[in-house]
């Protein structure tokens, strides 16, 4: 049974793409368990009820929940209590975003916050972050769609929810990025590599990224680059099999140099192709590649 609980942040991507494409990656057999985001929390545990029965043929079930049920949002928590009680397993996708991201979004769809009725949007996202940041805490999977273009998160959850028997049970997404422009908040571990050579210093270089092999070469040809990744490589080989072990279903890995283009990117390339190699499921993103 594959029981996926959808939730976060209201604007983030869940209603609109999220839920749909998980219902998709399915080829229709999940089932959509619950027709509105706003249904009361406490359905999970009849529905879960009657998908665990023995004779039920559903075996695939995304369900979505979010802060328009706020009346019965309470109660999500004793749901959840229950269905680890009961050894009903499931997971949590929980998608997050910056809050200047889901104000400009709010603002081009003209909609209001479903929390903003008496404050302001920027108020309301701020108290519906509060409210949820215990369910953010449990979630197995976080996904933050600040940079990301619908395409992208498609592909992403697509991959994250495949349908088929040979899937690994933890799928790594890794995530190139500059620190300047902030660390995405869904990492689970954050490599600083602005210590390698610098390709930005050298004029041919600079307008080229990481996916080029003349700046790979360049940011490659040290020892200590090598050295670094020697030791990196050990490490996420040895990280990898005990998340599997402990149950962790998304592992996200975050490189980060000044800008994002160059040093990040290299070495993000370098894992991904590592990893796949090893047989994992592995998503690659370059956040910042194409800022200036």
């Amino acid at each position: 049974m594959k029981f996926v609980i959808v939730t976060g942040l209201s604007g983030s991507g869940k209603s609109s793409l999220a839920f749909d494409t998980i219902y998709a990656e399915g080829q229709r057999r999940y089932v959509e368990s619950l027709s509105s985001y706003a249904r009361p929390p406490a359905l999970i545990t009849k529905f879960a009820e009657l998908c665990y029965q023995p004779n039920s043929s559903i075996d695939k079930v995304a369900l979505g929940i979010d802060i328009r049920g706020r009346k019965f949002f309470e109660t999500l928590y004793e749901s959840l209590a229950y269905l680890e009680k009961e050894n009903y397993q499931y997971e949590i996708l929980y998608l997050d975003c910056s809050d200047d991201v889901l104000l400009k979004r709010y603002k081009m769809t003209r909609r209001n916050h479903p929390l903003s009725k008496n404050i302001q949007i920027p108020e309301g996202i701020k108290m519906e972050r509060k409210i949820l940041e215990p369910l953010r805490e449990k979630a197995s999977c976080i996904i933050d769609t600040t940079n990301m273009k619908p395409k992208d998160l498609k592909e992403e959850i697509g991959k994250i929810y495949s349908i088929g028997e040979n899937n690994p049970k933890l799928t790594i997404s890794v995530v190139s990025f500059g620190f300047k422009h902030g660390i995405p908040s869904d990492c689970d571990l954050v490599f600083d590599v602005r210590f390698l050579p610098n390709p930005y210093y050298i004029e041919d270089l600079r307008p080229k990224t990481g996916d080029d092999k003349e700046v790979r070469d360049y940011v490659m040809n040290s020892k200590i680059s090598e050295e670094f990744y020697a030791k990196l490589t050990d490490m996420i080989q040895f990280l990898v099999p005990q998340y599997i072990e402990e149950g962790k279903q998304h592992l996200v890995i975050g490189i980060g140099c000044t800008g994002g283009r160059h040093r990040s990117v290299t070495i993000s390339n370098l894992i991904y192709d590592d990893l796949v190699n090893r047989g994992y499921r592995v998503v690659k993103k370059h956040r910042d590649s194409m800022l200036r």
